[in-house]
């Protein structure tokens, strides 16, 4: 196909380039914000060699290509001159969702720079501990420990890095605000105004005396308002002038107000957060660590965890520890990898057993995702006993006052961050509820798991599906649920591309979890950066095309999370996506996926089973060749 001469057929057709305000893609399909929907010829799209037809919904204007729609995006986007970075619409989200966005879309960039600080510190530990080094001589001990405690000092500047990309305003302006937070000479004013009894002014305006080295909350608040700023000085400055005066007013504007008003603001906020988790911890200091133990999974399903990472990091900043988050989440990421150990143990399967195995022991030093989706949700009773081991561990650690004194990833190879200043009893507190935590998942998860019925299993059902064509010529291959719910037939599905098959014959699933596996065996072909959509190609040559939701490319990739990239092979029951369903819902989008066989045309029949309730790994399509 020539796909240059299809792209500049759809520009003649939906009015020309002057008429496209924007354009996007989903899995199938490209979407069109016109200026004038009467300038475009509708039936002549349709006729178009490539083109499987066009519709219209949600403000947009769609044309229905197929697999190949990137391949005219690339072209279309160099045509028109537009920058690949999706539409800047923006999704109806609830505050708290959209807060919890913010604040993981800040902080998950900059986790290696406090994960370094972490494991430095945990060598320090280590190395004092067991008096390798003198704190008070050793110039080693000196050097290594003010590494650690840049990544934290200057930490106002990472997250101006980072948060300036969340706002879209200049990361380098934001940085430069991040060091007038930290300037030697501001410091030194704070210092000299607070021995004195005087205040700090610019003219007339007071300065609030805070330092704001360590500081999470007042340098997010001042990208925020820079953002703002900065595009009201671009939109009103002459453009003569613009490239001079667009950074002198949003400095000197925005600088201005984080010292007068943002970071006191924000430095006050983070002084009564540190109150009340202090408060917490002497009234009912057990209480967040066994929630957190039990509930973390949970957390991390919804990727909600990000959400609470500030407030360790917060505790640690103020008070210089933490007994509540890093507390709650060790036990946690240890009982997930007991209830993948006992999984590996127990199960006779091969595949299961090599992956309950690896992940498990990632799970005990760190790194829970592997375990947690690909064993703890996808047979259930793991998950409940990682859920009660994490909660027994959490318990003990919360009655027994443990501390962490440094931020890293909760796990065996972070433990040293335990090591306080009484010795060596609140690392070994930390150990025993570790110990708790991994027993009590591991004995459950034990007791609990039973293999698979062999007429459910995967094996049992391509078994059954050998026999049913013994004798013939023909060889039927099967695709599986890739996720539970209600199967429906894909005439259900209130968009005419999937309903009237369009782009291939298949079903739709209305889910109920938010966990999505691989139907097929073989690899992954497509990843829609919005992640609303997966192309799979099975070993047999089989396309499928699973679309999360309707309209969803919309979300921008809100809500989804990938397990998987372009590229990775993979098995039936293999995490693809972890999808935050009652979000989706929330923004107002229809849930519905249509699994889709997009080369239905190479084949006999495509015959989906009788739409019933579906479990992850069923049955639900026949391909016959």
């Amino acid at each position: 196909m020539d796909y240059q001469k299809l792209a500049d057929q759809v520009i003649t057709h939906v009015g020309g380039e002057k008429n496209i305000q924007n354009l996007t893609h989903c899995a199938t399909r490209l979407r069109f914000n016109l200026t004038d929907d009467t300038k475009v010829s509708s039936d002549t799209l349709k006729q178009l060699p490539g083109v499987l037809g066009v519709t219209k919904g949600g403000g947009q204007y769609q044309v229905i290509i197929g697999n190949d729609v990137e391949k005219v995006y690339d072209i279309l986007i160099e045509i028109l001159g537009f920058s690949d970075g999706g539409s800047d619409e923006k999704s109806k989200q609830h505050i708290g969702t959209k807060l919890i966005d913010i604040i993981s879309s800040i902080f998950t960039p900059i986790l290696p720079v406090i994960t370094a600080s972490g494991m430095l510190k945990a060598v320090l530990a280590l190395c004092t501990a067991f008096k390798w080094v003198d704190p008070t001589t050793s110039t080693v001990y000196q050097v290594i420990n003010f590494m650690a405690d840049a990544a934290f000092y200057f930490l106002p500047i990472f997250l101006a890095i980072s948060a300036s990309k969340k706002f879209k305003c200049n990361t380098y302006l934001a940085a430069m605000l991040g060091g007038v937070l930290l300037h030697p000479n501001f410091i030194a004013m704070v210092t000299a105004s607070k021995e004195s009894g005087s205040a700090i002014k610019f003219a007339f305006l007071p300065i609030y005396n805070a330092t704001y080295a360590s500081t999470v909350i007042p340098i997010i608040l001042t990208v925020w308002f820079m953002s703002y700023i900065e595009r009201y000085a671009k939109k009103y400055s002459p453009k003569m002038i613009a490239f001079f005066i667009v950074p002198l007013i949003t400095v000197l504007i925005t600088g201005l107000v984080a010292l007068v008003i943002l970071g006191p603001v924000g430095y006050v906020i983070g002084n009564y957060i540190a109150s009340g988790v202090m408060f917490l911890d002497r009234t009912a200091g057990w209480l967040v660590p066994t929630l957190l133990g039990a509930c973390f999974p949970l957390l991390v399903m919804t990727g909600t965890h990000y959400g609470i990472i500030p407030i360790g990091a917060n505790n640690i900043m103020t008070l210089g520890y933490d007994a509540m988050i890093g507390p709650g989440n060790l036990p946690s990421n240890i009982a997930q990898g007991g209830a993948a150990l006992a999984v590996g143990i127990k199960t006779k399967k091969s595949d299961v057993k090599q992956l309950a195995f690896s992940s498990g022991i990632t799970a005990v030093c760190g790194i829970t995702e592997p375990a947690l989706f690909g064993i703890n949700v996808r047979f259930k009773t793991p998950l409940y006993a990682a859920m009660a081991g994490g909660g027994a561990g959490g318990l003990f650690i919360g009655l027994m006052g443990v501390r962490r004194f440094a931020s890293g990833s909760p796990g065996l190879l972070t433990l040293p961050v335990y090591i306080g200043d009484k010795g060596l009893t609140n690392i070994i507190n930390a150990c025993i509820g570790c110990g708790i935590a991994f027993i009590v998942s591991f004995i459950i998860s034990y007791l609990l798991f039973k293999e698979q019925n062999p007429v459910d299993t995967v094996q049992g059902l391509e078994q059954a599906a050998s026999e049913q064509t013994a004798g013939n010529k023909q060889s039927v291959m099967t695709i599986m649920a890739p996720v539970s719910g209600e199967l429906v037939p894909i005439k259900q599905v209130a968009d005419d591309v999937f309903s009237m098959e369009m782009i291939g014959k298949g079903c739709a699933i209305i889910p109920d979890d938010k966990l999505f596996v691989s139907p097929v065996k073989g690899s992954v072909t497509a990843l829609y950066k919005t992640n609303h959509a997966i192309g799979i190609k099975s070993d047999q040559g089989v396309e499928v095309l699973i679309h999360i939701g309707l309209d969803t490319v919309k979300l921008d990739g809100q809500f989804f999370s990938a397990q998987i990239k372009v590229g990775d092979q993979v098995d039936i029951g293999t995490p693809l996506m972890i999808v935050d369903l009652d979000a989706i819902k929330a923004a107002g989008y229809d849930i519905i996926t249509p699994i889709v066989i997009t080369n239905a045309a190479d084949y006999t029949e495509v015959l989906p089973i009788t739409p019933t309730i579906v479990s992850r790994e069923q049955v639900i399509l026949k391909v016959i060749r």
